[in-house]
């Protein structure tokens, strides 16, 4: 079985990393080829087999594959065969909406994404509410099976107290730091409109968080994958750049509470129980004019939501008292959206994409009436 692996468009994380890290834990025999990026290919392991995004070699991988595990749309023009299974994991719950839901968005990309979506043969959902966003806003038919995602079962294992400290060793973070991991989005406005020289303005007050926070608090910055190559920190800064670490999972373990503004992190750092804190300070203008929201943040954040930097180097400052206050709320989130990342998840997806992969030459689906498969069933 040939199986080839892509997330985020070359990058060796996500889902489909747990997805092969599990298959040649169980021994399965196969081929494993990742599509890796220039900028990226010296995260991969070296017994890791990679070809170039994009490439003749990227192509005739695709084409060759019994099996495409992809956390993201592959924006690339090649032709899937028959009994070849593509399996789309997409990557986290949606607070910011996505494809045909968006509010805006450049012409002509929606339709060429398109032709992607027409290739899934599964998709996965990370919990009940999310499945049928995901359907409409794909105009998806085809099985999606409730699963939790696979890249959060590392949050959830016996071992995350090990994994944690050595991911803070590994950083250079020492025991007493609080290390403070903050992951905004991306503007879709800068990245499509505007130069691409630099499309991330640093909204956090560095000299505020230092004199306030001490040198016990750690800011470790994880922008997202369409902006994080533009980033630009001055040398000497307090914010530590984790944008090229090959997996936010080990981030997740390694911090003690989170920042972010509308990014699905929220959803997977939810799980470790950490305090998180909403940094939204173009709320307004992102959700009614830029992308839209599914729900009313609002309402629903585990967490206070702040629209200046003294707001924020404030509740830092005070992060117990404010989780005493958000309790109640953080478990009802929990509740609604990580009721499957239970540690199972690639398990239960294995279970779905092994017999289908090794039926080659039949159809893929395991629903050919594209009903939603809940986990339990």
């Amino acid at each position: 079985m040939k199986i080839v692996y892509v997330a985020f468009r070359g990058h060796f994380s996500d889902s489909p990393r747990a997805l092969y890290e599990a298959l040649l834990a169980q021994g399965v025999d196969a081929t494993h080829t990742w599509l890796s990026a220039p900028h990226t290919a010296a995260t991969f392991p070296a017994e890791v087999e990679t070809v170039t995004f994009g490439s003749p070699e990227c192509i005739a991988a695709l084409e060759g594959a019994d099996l495409v595990i992809s956390n993201d749309h592959i924006p690339l023009d090649w032709e899937k065969r028959p009994g070849t299974t593509y399996l789309q994991t997409w990557h986290g719950t949606m607070l910011k909406r996505i494809h045909n839901d968006v509010l805006w968005a450049p012409e002509g990309r929606l339709a060429y994404l398109d032709q992607d979506i027409a290739r899934w043969d599964l998709l996965l959902s990370p919990n009940a509410v999310t499945t049928e966003r995901l359907r409409k806003a794909f105009g998806y038919t085809g099985p999606i099976h409730e699963t939790g995602l696979p890249r959060n079962d590392l949050l959830q294992s016996p071992d995350r107290d090990r994994l944690r400290a050595e991911a803070r060793a590994d950083l250079g973070v020492g025991e007493d730091q609080t290390v403070v991991l903050y992951t905004p989005t991306w503007r879709d406005d800068l990245v499509f409109e505007g130069s691409g020289e630099r499309d991330f303005e640093f909204p956090i007050d560095l000299e505020e968080f230092g004199t306030r926070l001490g040198g016990d608090h750690v800011l470790l910055l994880r922008l997202h994958n369409m902006v994080m190559s533009r980033l630009e920190i001055a040398e000497g800064s307090a914010v530590r750049d984790v944008c090229s670490h090959p997996d936010i999972r080990d981030l997740y373990l390694a911090a003690d509470l989170m920042v972010t503004d509308y990014s699905s992190t929220m959803f997977d750092f939810a799980i470790t129980g950490r305090p998180m804190l909403f940094y939204t300070y173009d709320l307004d203008r992102y959700r009614d004019q830029l992308r839209g929201f599914y729900f009313d943040l609002a309402e629903v954040a585990p967490g206070p939501l702040v629209s200046t930097s003294s707001e924020l180097v404030s509740a830092i400052a005070d992060i117990d008292a404010v989780s005493a206050a958000h309790a109640e709320r953080y478990a009802r989130f929990r509740e609604t959206f990580c009721h499957l990342e239970d540690g199972a998840a690639t398990q239960r997806v294995l279970d779905l994409i092994l017999p289908a992969a090794a039926a080659s030459g039949q159809t893929t689906s395991t629903n050919p009436e594209g009903d939603d498969v809940r986990a339990d069933r």
